[in-house]
């Protein structure tokens, strides 16, 4: 084993490296995305995840390697969800403003994504695994790992679904959304939080505080509804 490969080989198996390799480049990915006045197509978590999955790959890194590395960072989910209660207080008044709007769009969001599954699954034929598995993908990865294990899902599958949905959702909002002449802040931040949770939520706080504070709100509430739909889902698709 050369030097290097002897300096490689113990930095790769420290939590420093990963860690540092995924705050640089996100912080990359994000100041790329400011140069391009945040387009969506240059969502930085899309870029961060295929750069780094890049250089697993090349490095020939396990997967559970640089998770254990980069932990810290996914940690760090639940108190930055918790975070969200701030603009969420701030702009209290707004929101309960538009509680009746909110209530239906909730249901009906959520009945949406569920079922969308459920009709991809009979048109596709899916097994029954990856239909379960993909019931949750609105939800926060905690939250969907969560419920998709407890309904005989596969909690790995569904994180990497729930993080697909996320990154698509983040990326086409804007431009749906402009294609469907929706300019209130109010529903396009709910529209985004509910289809793409905690990926969609920070792109729309990119866009504008009011616009992320209804997607922070989405996304919370879509989370206990989710909790609440999925085993009746789960139940119908196993029966």
């Amino acid at each position: 084993m050369t030097p290097a490969e002897g300096l490689w080989a113990h930095l790769s198996g420290g939590a420093l490296l990963w860690l540092t390799l995924t705050l640089v480049v996100y912080s990359i990915a994000d100041r790329l995305s400011l140069l391009v006045q945040r387009n969506p197509l240059a969502n930085p978590v899309l870029h961060s995840v295929w750069v780094i999955g890049v250089i697993l790959v090349a490095s020939g890194t396990p997967y559970q390697t640089y998770f254990n590395g980069a932990y810290f960072i996914h940690f760090l989910l639940g108190p930055s969800t918790v975070a969200l209660a701030l603009p969420l207080y701030e702009n209290r008044r707004v929101v309960m403003r538009s509680l009746v709007p909110i209530v239906v769009a909730l249901v009906v969001g959520s009945v949406t994504t569920i079922g969308s599954v459920i009709a991809c699954a009979a048109i596709f034929n899916l097994p029954a695994v990856i239909t379960i598995s993909s019931l949750p993908k609105s939800a926060t990865s905690g939250v969907a790992m969560g419920i998709s294990q407890s309904v005989g899902g596969d909690a790995s599958l569904t994180a990497i679904i729930v993080v697909a949905t996320g990154i698509v959702g983040a990326v086409m909002a804007t431009p749906l959304l402009n294609l469907l002449r929706i300019q209130d802040r109010r529903a396009r931040g709910f529209a985004v939080g509910l289809a793409a949770h905690g990926v969609g939520t920070a792109r729309a706080f990119q866009v504008h505080p009011l616009t992320g504070t209804f997607a922070g709100v989405a996304m919370s509430l879509n989370g206990l509804m989710t909790a609440v739909l999925v085993p009746l889902a789960a139940s119908f698709i196993g029966s």
